[in-house]
């Protein structure tokens, strides 16, 4: 029941990777249209607080139970990773600012080890080594090693928040009366929702971009279709899938996991988009793969498998702490 359990986890964060990178095929040529890439955060998080608002009356008890919870998702793991991000690239190249996005899972660890003091097991520390460095390929953070302080900063905030989207994802799954994943996305994203419409400013939006068409692999595809891809399966249907395989892996093996949105997004960008991969930029993806391969491993540590396996912080035989179960992600994001 268990192996299952992994199984489906790991099936829905790929899923999840998979619906999160596409999010740049479908935005970018609608900016190249004209559009403010702060507005498309804006549209992507609005409309899909808009899809998913009829499910909020349902889940009104959280408010009143998970104020705090519902408000740090909506701030961080919603609105601080886009806002973060998009401040970023205006200062330092988007490559970099992507792998300094993606530390996030690094980042968890630390938080896992050090601040809930759980053991972290060395598969999960080794796959988020192995997916930095292949991120670091992907991105070709040597293209842009003039950096901007402030840009750096921005990114590593970014980063933060990326973190606490899977620390938040997580909470309150040990408790009888855990939290509804649905009901803390549809809320996080109506929190989103305000925060960036007091940020983006949509009032001074090029609202006529939307009326038109985008370019697509040579095709003109209905700027409509491309914001319906965005907000129904980049935002809601990734969210959704990548909080639950959350529960089910455990936020570490998770976080790991989904650096492979970084691989997808630039795979449907050499698809679609024209933009041919380089070989270091495929060595990338494989090492990537290879890490988020590794971090499954660690689901050991969760108490399915063999009590010894050596954590990070404690020799062999070091028992593993208990991590939380339960579903679902993200998004971000961003973009």
């Amino acid at each position: 029941m268990q192996a299952s359990g992994k199984n489906a986890g790991l099936g829905l964060a790929l899923v999840s990777a998979v619906a999160f990178g596409s999010s740049g095929v479908a935005a970018k040529p609608l900016i190249e249209a004209g559009l403010d890439p702060l507005h498309m955060v804006w549209i992507r998080v609005t409309g899909a607080a808009l899809v998913l608002s009829p499910l909020a009356w349902r889940h009104r008890d959280l408010v009143l139970r998970r104020p705090a919870l519902l408000a740090g998702f909506g701030l961080l793991a919603v609105a601080g990773v886009q806002a973060f991000y998009f401040a970023a690239i205006s200062r330092i190249p988007v490559g970099v600012a992507l792998l300094l996005e993606y530390l996030g899972p690094a980042l968890l660890l630390g938080w896992i080890r050090f601040v809930q003091r759980r053991p972290v097991t060395r598969a999960a520390a080794a796959g988020a080594a192995l997916a930095v460095a292949g991120l670091a390929c992907v991105v070709q953070i040597w293209a842009g090693l003039d950096l901007d302080l402030i840009g750096v900063l921005l990114g590593l905030a970014a980063a933060c928040c990326q973190a606490f989207y899977f620390i938040l994802s997580d909470q309150g799954t040990e408790e009888a009366d855990a939290p509804d994943p649905l009901g803390v996305i549809v809320y996080g994203m109506l929190v989103a929702a305000v925060v960036l419409t007091f940020v983006a400013r949509p009032w001074g939006m090029d609202w006529d971009v939307l009326g038109g068409s985008a370019e697509v692999a040579g095709t003109e595809v209905p700027a409509l279709l491309l914001v319906g891809w965005v907000v129904l399966i980049a935002t809601c249907f990734a969210y959704v899938t990548g909080v639950v395989s959350i529960r089910k892996l455990s936020p570490q093996v998770a976080g790991v996991v989904a650096c492979l949105e970084a691989v997808v997004a630039t795979v449907f960008a050499w698809i679609l988009l024209g933009e041919h991969l380089s070989g270091p930029q495929i060595l990338g993806g494989a090492l990537v793969l290879g890490g988020a391969f590794v971090a499954q491993s660690a689901r050991a540590a969760a108490g399915d498998a063999h009590p010894a396996e050596p954590v990070a912080g404690g020799g062999p035989g070091t028992p593993a702490a208990a991590v939380p179960e339960t579903a679902l992600d993200r998004e971000t994001s961003a973009t």
